[in-house]
């Protein structure tokens, strides 16, 4: 079996990587953080354009999925650029449409998904949708019944401003029955991944910001890179990300191969990947010093990220009870 990427992904993350370094990020993400989605749309339509979203959509439906060590692949790097948006929400809609069959996609979601015309927001198990202000349809799903809605409450503050958290009000019921829950379970498995990816994604964009920080900020003469302390904090954070990544990619291969233990290991790799985001951005704060704390520094926008990408769909200790119920 072969556990190294092949050159096609590793291509496919460099071509994705390049095209979101060039679309200033920090602005878009400010703009949606104020509710102006027009950057972030456009955004959107761009990370479409590289056939993401297509990833977690089956080919009967424009798609070209689902391929989830791929979407693993992509959403580490939209967790590096720090794109804002419910990219996890959409692809876990799609895992969702497509779990629960041909009739309730009905409407054709999963193609509109696929070529990024739709932004879609999944709620399961958690009393607010993400950006349900932005979202074309909000799917809710209590028990065993899903209702698709448009309309919601006041949006809520929150850690992440860019994170705009809102309760989905009313609706029409889609679906409903067992086939609903399973259906639940494997999306959920499906945003855990993609969160786990975007936790390792933003976790190595902070190192490398507080690594050219460490080098350039001059204390007694000399970098502060240079002091045994810091580089010890620093090789801490960076064994985190080592050790979390492999754990992401063979949670994408347990998905992609519909493995028993699919979701034991989508869980550990997204207790692995949280946390040594979560580290990472403690890291950064403490390196920059004063400089952290700024609003205005773009690493603010990597930053308070950390802790919500950390808890959303499984809090640490949800995803180790997951682990651990086998």
């Amino acid at each position: 079996m072969r556990f190294l990427l092949t050159d096609e992904q590793r291509e496919f993350a460099r071509t994705l990587d390049g095209m979101l370094g060039a679309s200033g990020t920090p602005a878009v993400v400010r703009a949606w953080a104020a509710g102006e989605q027009k950057p972030g749309r456009e955004l959107w339509a761009r990370v479409a354009a590289a056939d993401v979203f297509a990833l977690a959509v089956p080919e009967r439906h424009r798609g070209m999925g689902p391929l989830p060590v791929e979407l693993a692949l992509s959403f580490v790097e939209l967790g590096r650029h720090a794109v804002p948006g419910p990219l996890v929400e959409t692809v876990a809609a799609a895992a969702f449409w497509e779990r629960l069959g041909e009739e309730a996609a009905a409407g054709g979601w999963l193609p509109r998904i696929a070529t990024g015309d739709a932004l879609v927001s999944l709620c399961a198990g958690a009393p607010y949708a993400l950006d349900a202000d932005a979202a074309d349809a909000v799917l809710v799903v209590q028990g065993d019944t899903v209702r698709r809605t448009d309309t919601h409450g006041p949006v809520q503050p929150s850690l992440d401003p860019a994170r705009r958290l809102a309760r989905p009000l009313g609706g029409t019921v889609v679906a409903r029955g067992p086939a609903v829950t399973a259906a639940a379970a494997h999306a959920v498995d499906v945003a855990r991944l993609a969160t786990a990816a975007q936790s390792l994604g933003l976790g190595r964009a902070l190192l490398a910001a507080t690594v050219a920080h460490a080098e350039r900020r001059i204390q007694f003469q000399v970098p502060i890179g240079s002091f045994q302390a810091v580089k010890h904090r620093l090789a801490d954070t960076l064994i985190g990300l080592e050790f979390a990544q492999p754990l992401v990619y063979a949670a994408a291969l347990a998905l992609a191969a519909d493995a028993p233990s699919a979701g034991r290991e989508v869980a550990a790799a997204k207790v692995a990947a949280g946390e040594a985001g979560y580290a990472a951005a403690r890291t950064a704060l403490q390196l920059h010093g004063a400089l952290g704390y700024t609003e205005e520094l773009d690493l603010s926008l990597w930053v308070r990220k950390a802790r919500p990408l950390r808890d959303a769909w499984g809090t640490p200790a949800e995803c180790r009870a997951r682990v651990l119920a086998g």
